[in-house]
């Protein structure tokens, strides 16, 4: 599909000089004893060359090589506890060889593997220009694959590991299933770049996404003008279907790592990823703690090499007898109990409707007979609408949420929503959750919808998790009532008898963190005036729970 899109370039948008980056020059050390070459320049089918860094053990054993494929610089050492102090990850945690969201080649070279550190195409000192997430990257990561599958050192069983971006090619490189790929580790990556990172429900997302450009943007070289294709394409059309994993293609095992802390960049990617691929091999934990934390803590390294030794290395381990899935059932930040499921979403879930009272400013078991109306203004950073169920009895929620919501807007034609999922303790205070990677105090969920970006995919969507088409603009006329359906980001929260699920809705960002901390804003806004919600009688808006039972 790359090739039926036109990719914008620009300048680069800093110099590798300015970020730290050495000229290309191949060298062969042997330290801490890891054979460590760098600048290692690996052919590709496009003429250019990738340029590795590869460590391995000094035995020269082969060895199973994974890849970390990297827009950040694999001559970056990535002191994580400090340039993120509040990422919960400890200084001791990693080795300085270790690159940004990468494994650690000390760690793992010392248990047998090999581990190659790439610079993807086009970034800081290049051989071509940098394009990002779409096919042809994904066929040059194939390339690094086959050639590292054959290299004399390698057992060729190749593996892949990484955070974020380095989690998004594992899709994109997975779905063409090169012949010596046999496993990956997706930890906490999108799946489409539209739906997930760049429009939160139609919304234009305008503080991230323009900023982890300019990170991706080092080069000596043009570099694609993200910012630019963004502004060019406001519906989901086929420049972003190009960025988009085709996940029902992957077949290699997977060990697949999600968070419910990652709302507006990770969490749903991660999840889809699971759910649609054809491995039969795969297995998923979801956590709620910060990312980067939860990728290097100790305990989740060991759980990692599990994997690897089973998939790679073909020992009859403790990962061999994992469930399929292991989540997380949070009660607050930081704080929660591993449970173990068969399937995502969650076997024999319990769908139930809460039906919002505008009158009462609650969430009930049944509709209200009578019609009520809750208005809130748009544009104002306080107003906002509130509505609290109180449990009677411990409940466990996992899995997805669905709003329906009966809206108007008197002066506009078009309407922003926000929304997010709070606890509150039964002493009235809102609990707090790990949010974003490295902050505390937010939500249980969030979801996010431009009104007249609300058409369905009939053929995507579910009861639970209504999925939006983005091809086109259904504008309100001022005062008309219009029904619509906000998909609700899966989360996993236990709510013991007393305390209550309290549903915000709000015409601006519910959770706001100051400049320049990295967070998704959206400031791009279509309100104006009043916003109003209608509940009971003829407009029975309710909020969709999903209730388990866990062992």
């Amino acid at each position: 599909m790359t090739d039926a899109v036109q990719l914008r370039f620009r300048s680069p948008l800093n110099s590798p000089e300015f970020r730290g980056a050495r000229p290309r020059a191949y060298s062969r050390t042997v330290e801490n004893g890891m054979i460590i070459e760098r600048d290692v320049e690996v052919p590709t089918r496009f003429g250019y060359v990738i340029y590795c860094d590869i460590f391995r053990p000094a035995d020269e054993k082969p060895a199973p090589p994974l890849i970390a494929w990297t827009p950040y610089g694999k001559h970056d050492p990535s002191p994580l506890a400090k340039i993120y102090p509040d990422s919960g990850v400890l200084a001791e945690w990693m080795s300085d060889y270790t690159i940004f969201e990468a494994p650690d080649p000390l760690y793992w070279t010392a248990r047998g593997y090999a581990v190659i550190t790439a610079d993807i195409p086009g970034a800081w000192y290049a051989s071509t220009q940098a394009r990002y997430c779409d096919r042809q990257e994904a066929e040059a990561y194939y390339d690094l694959i086959e050639w590292a599958g054959v290299q004399p050192w390698s057992s060729g069983k190749v593996g892949l590991s990484g955070v974020s971006y380095l989690t998004v090619m594992q899709w994109r490189v997975a779905e063409l299933n090169p012949p010596h790929l046999a496993a990956i580790n997706p930890w906490e990556g999108w799946t489409d770049t539209y739906r997930e990172l760049t429009y939160h429900g139609g919304i234009p997302e305008t503080f991230f996404w323009p900023y982890i450009q300019v990170r991706w943007g080092a080069s000596d070289h043009p570099v694609e003008d993200l910012w630019r294709e963004t502004r060019e394409h406001p519906f989901f059309d086929a420049f972003w279907e190009s960025k988009a994993a085709r996940l029902d293609r992957i077949k290699v095992p997977a060990f697949i790592i999600a968070s419910w802390s990652d709302h507006g960049l990770h969490t749903r990617g991660t999840l889809e990823g699971f759910k649609k691929i054809s491995s039969e091999r795969k297995w998923l934990e979801v956590h709620g703690r910060k990312k980067w934390h939860w990728y290097y803590e100790p305990d989740a390294v060991e759980r990692q090499r599990l994997f690897f030794d089973h998939v790679l290395k073909g020992e009859d381990n403790e990962f061999a007898r994992w469930p399929t899935a292991r989540v997380e059932v949070r009660d607050g930040s930081g704080s929660g109990t591993f449970k173990q499921a068969t399937a995502w979403p969650i076997e024999n879930t319990r769908y139930k409707r809460l039906y919002l009272d505008a009158a009462q400013r609650a969430l009930c078991d049944q509709a209200p007979a009578e019609p009520a109306s809750l208005s809130y203004e748009s544009l104002a950073d306080e107003p906002q609408a509130v509505f609290d169920h109180r449990f009677t009895s411990a409940t466990e929620l996992v899995g997805h949420m669905k709003l329906k919501l009966h809206v108007s807007a008197a002066e506009s034609d078009d309407l922003d929503l926000f929304v997010a999922i709070q606890k509150v303790a039964a002493n009235g205070e809102v609990v707090g959750f790990t949010h974003f990677a490295i902050f505390e105090g937010g939500p249980v969920a969030m979801g996010w919808l431009r009104v007249s970006h609300r058409e369905l995919d009939p053929a995507a969507s579910t009861e639970f998790q209504p999925v939006l088409k983005h091809q086109r603009l259904q504008k309100v006329a001022p005062g008309e009532i219009v029904e619509v359906d906000i998909e609700i980001l899966a989360s996993g929260t236990r709510f013991e008898a007393g305390e209550s699920l309290r549903l915000v809705v709000k015409g601006r960002d519910i959770y706001k963190y100051p400049k320049p901390l990295l967070y998704a804003h959206h400031e791009d806004t279509v309100n104006l005036g009043l916003h109003t919600i209608h509940t009971g009688g003829n407009f029975p808006s309710y909020l969709l729970i999903p209730e388990v039972d866990l062992p």
